[in-house]
């Protein structure tokens, strides 16, 4: 009687082609679990910085982002010079407060590779913000984007007041405060964070900050634009989404 020893080639391509589909369908999502949780914390991280610095222009130079008189000079060189001793701009606290930032002007300055060729960042999908060429743009040391409408200034919350949609939207006290963070940088997929409910994705459900949003951590929704308002020294975020994302852990 012949002992076997291995085995075939058949039981082992039949193998192969076993580990080859359990592959396909894991791996995406694996892929997806990590860039969520990579977006959640680094908007997370971003979030945080802007609020130090809002405190911190406070501290210093005695005003925050609803002290802001006037709006980022239309110059880059210019605007990039600003400083909170001297301008009252959204401008000069970042200047004045952050390290390893770059003012850019528009976002369109920014550039990304696309197959060999620079293409001018753009916004891939987005449901609740303005025109990308309405902003004004800073990279930060993690490469990161941080934008604000180009008219920001005196972004002040009544004491007492909520944030809600109609205070952000396009009539309301903070409609020139409403900016944006791209964790990801110019890399796409440059697409604004959806709820998992489709229903609630319409520009005014998203604005509607107080309302309960879930967003699945999955590419269609968990993506790395994040919709912020700025108002006295502190930003908040400024889309349901965005508020799901960060005030929940996973």
């Amino acid at each position: 009687m012949t002992k076997r020893f291995g085995f075939t080639l058949a039981e082992v391509l039949i193998t192969l082609g076993i580990i080859g589909v359990v592959a396909a369908m894991t791996i995406p999502t694996l892929i997806a679990n990590t860039n969520g949780a990579k977006f959640r914390s680094q908007f997370k991280k971003s979030i945080s910085t802007l609020n130090q610095a809002g405190l911190m222009s406070q501290a210093q130079y005695d005003f925050d982002y609803a002290g802001t008189s006037a709006a980022c000079n239309a110059t880059v060189a210019t605007a990039a010079a600003e400083h909170p001793e001297s301008t009252m701009t959204f401008c000069a606290i970042l200047n004045g407060t952050l390290t390893g930032q770059t003012y850019v002007g528009a976002p369109s300055n920014i550039k990304r590779n696309n197959n060999g060729t620079e293409a001018a960042y753009a916004f891939v999908s987005s449901k609740t913000l303005k025109d990308v060429g309405d902003y004004l743009a800073y990279t930060l040391a993690d490469g990161s984007i941080v934008a604000f409408y180009k008219d920001a200034k005196a972004c002040e919350l009544p004491i007492g007041t909520q944030l809600t949609d109609a205070v952000i939207g396009d009539s309301g006290a903070l409609k020139d405060c409403v900016g944006f963070i791209d964790v990801n940088g110019a890399t796409l997929p440059n697409k604004e964070v959806t709820c998992t409910d489709d229903t609630k994705n319409t520009a005014a459900n998203l604005l509607k900050v107080q309302e309960p949003c879930a967003v699945k951590n999955d590419a269609n929704h968990m993506t790395d634009i994040f919709p912020i308002v700025f108002h006295d020294a502190t930003v908040e975020p400024a889309s349901a989404a965005a508020k799901y994302v960060l005030t929940t852990s996973k």
